[in-house]
């Protein structure tokens, strides 16, 4: 069973920063393995949430190389993407991200990472 196969139930999934990029970038060790859930985001059978932080590290490469197509195709994506959420870091996800930073040891930007999701 594929991947895709195997999540074909899951109606809300958190995407964290790799799938979007290969998604984007069109990554061919790895399109075949996002488009599937790129398509059932885009036919609405998929809701996807994500955090700044997912957008912030989307945007560090196209930045450094003054690509703006690429900007605006992360923004698109994850900020406005219809069934997309962008959950805010708020107080508390922030007291969340540094409860489970402390308890797991993760690092500052995955710990907001899992609080947001």
């Amino acid at each position: 069973m594929q991947s895709s196969e195997s999540l074909l139930s899951i109606r809300r999934l958190f995407l964290d920063t790799a799938p979007v990029i290969y998604y984007a970038e069109r990554k061919p060790a790895y399109v075949r393995l996002v488009d599937p859930f790129f398509q059932r985001l885009d036919e609405g059978s998929l809701t996807v949430v994500t955090s700044p932080v997912t957008l912030a590290e989307c945007l560090v490469a196209p930045l450094r190389k003054n690509q703006a197509d690429y900007q605006q195709v992360f923004v698109d994506l994850v900020a406005n993407g219809p069934n997309c959420i962008l959950v805010s870091i708020d107080r508390e996800t922030a007291i969340l991200a540094a409860r489970l930073r402390a308890r797991y040891n993760l690092t500052l930007t995955d710990a907001f990472q899992v609080a947001a999701a």
